[in-house]
């Protein structure tokens, strides 16, 4: 198994069987089951990790590579880094991270289920990490996070399970206990991802927004959208590309187009005050 990564500014370019694929695939889910399937996301989140336990992600331990501001605690001595993980899972990301002793991290998810796998971790310190139940798009993180006390937001493969109205919300959150001139380290699925041509008809609630089998739920973003939804909350932009991966197995004879989005939106030090945007949204 190899795998082939490059990064860029465009989108993937669809082949001719891939496009008529999207074509052909343009009914949407009734209102019905879109209203139900809402309702329902934090217990279908919570029966996905009742299935798949702590096994289904791998440890992420690409994260310090691929973003210098979760090593800028190592510059000199006894420098500390508080960071908060929105949607934390079961600590795929989080604990390779507290290796490292100079970080603090607080920790959410979505699921109830899934803070319990972290907490129960043998790696789980209350010293190092606090960890709690928030659903960003209405629990007020100021609960549990004092205002503009956090050195950086991690933002990995979470945006996408919210839906396309509401992810707003979640960006004006993590906005109020993030510090002026710092930053949200944001990656999740890109346009036209072999995830996203991989749904069935019958699958699609909205453009570039599909729901899998289990009901939980996954946007596919472009850079376009991406950098609207965080400017129009205050944020300003400094890195937004596309990841793109070809996972190849040369045994089967298979090669599969990744695509990621990767992103980096900063905090302004001269407005400090979070924008409610316009509601709804363009795809």
């Amino acid at each position: 198994m190899a795998a082939l990564k490059r990064k860029g500014l465009q989108a993937r370019i669809l082949s001719s069987e891939e496009e008529e694929k999207l074509k052909r695939d343009q009914a949407l889910v009734s209102d019905f089951k879109q209203q139900k399937l809402e309702k329902e996301a934090q217990k279908n989140w919570d029966l996905f990790y009742k299935r798949n336990s702590t096994n289904f992600f791998k440890d992420r331990h690409w994260t310090t590579r691929e973003f210098e501001e979760l090593r800028s605690c190592r510059e000199f001595e006894d420098q500390k880094l508080t960071m908060l993980e929105a949607g934390c899972g079961v600590g795929n990301c989080l604990f390779p991270l507290l290796e490292d002793p100079n970080i603090f991290a607080y920790a959410c998810d979505f699921s109830p289920r899934a803070v319990e796998y972290v907490k129960q971790n043998p790696l789980y310190d209350t010293e190092r990490c606090k960890v709690f139940q928030c659903d960003l798009t209405k629990d007020d993180l100021l609960e549990h996070v004092p205002p503009e006390s956090v050195d950086v937001v991690m933002l990995i493969f979470v945006l996408s399970a919210v839906h396309p109205d509401k992810m707003h919300l979640v960006l004006q959150n993590i906005y109020k206990v993030l510090k002026p001139g710092k930053s949200v380290l944001f990656r999740d699925y890109g346009l036209y991802d072999h995830a996203m041509l991989r749904f069935k008809a019958g699958s699609k609630l909205a453009e570039n927004f599909y729901v899998r089998q289990d009901g939980t739920r996954s946007y596919f973003f472009t850079d376009e959208f991406l950098a609207r939804l965080f400017m129009d909350t205050g944020y300003e932009e400094e890195v937004n590309e596309y990841v793109f991966r070809e996972t190849v197995n040369k045994k089967e004879g298979l090669c599969v187009p990744r695509v990621f989005l990767q992103s980096k939106f900063r905090k302004s030090l001269k407005n400090p005050t979070p924008v409610t945007p316009r509601l709804g949204h363009e795809s």
